[in-house]
């Protein structure tokens, strides 16, 4: 059970983002898909009902869980489209606009997928971090961890998840962290994989659009 010391975050941001995930599955090609579309969307809503019912109720174990269990099925979901992706791109089963459009929100997903895990994992997890005063550690070095950090409120500062989405965004487009430098292995096993599909992806967009020259 929750204590009421607790300075908890609002979980909005994050609902929204697993349902744009589940959507953004229900909108690529069957052939595109592991299984049907409507799958994942379905899934994502059984298991994000209770989790967001469980947190607000204070059974933070069980909508930890529950969390885990969203964040392993978006990242499947996103895995297994990119497998069949390439494929798709290989045998031109295809038309190329409607393989454009699918890389494209692949892409997309692989920034909210690895957002929710660095969100998910950094210092122990959302949970864990609000019970700190101020983040001062954790498996990525933000500016405003710094002392004298030019911040509203910076003894009470703490990430968020739009910071953990700048991340990500960062690193699929940069194929690296700008601004936030990564500390922990783990954290930095994930950059690698989330950059090396965002490089994969955009490949596979150059590569097509080369094709229709």
């Amino acid at each position: 059970m929750a204590t009421k010391s607790e300075t908890t975050e609002t979980r909005w941001p994050v609902l929204i983002t697993v349902i744009g995930l589940g959507g953004i599955y229900l909108a690529l090609p069957d052939s595109l898909s592991v299984g049907p579309r409507w799958l994942l969307l379905v899934l994502i809503a059984a298991s994000a009902v209770p989790a967001i019912v469980a947190h607000y109720t204070g059974y933070h174990r069980l909508d930890t869980i529950l969390g885990y269990v969203i964040s392993v099925l978006v990242t499947l979901a996103l895995v297994g489209s990119l497998v069949l992706l390439i494929r798709s791109l290989a045998s031109k089963s295809e038309p190329p606009a409607i393989l454009l459009r699918s890389a494209a929100a692949l892409w997309i997903t692989n920034i909210l997928v690895f957002a929710l895990w660095y969100w998910r994992l950094d210092a122990g997890g959302p949970h864990e971090r609000a019970k700190r005063a101020r983040h001062t550690s954790g498996a990525f070095f933000f500016p405003q961890m710094m002392q004298g950090a030019p911040i509203e409120h910076a003894e009470r500062w703490s990430p968020r998840f739009v910071d953990y989405v700048f991340l990500a965004f960062n690193t699929s487009t940069a194929f690296s962290p700008t601004d936030t430098p990564v500390l922990s292995r783990w954290a930095k096993v994930l950059s690698m994989l989330q950059a090396l599909i965002s490089l994969l992806v955009v490949a596979l967009l150059a590569s097509r659009a080369v094709g229709l020259l």
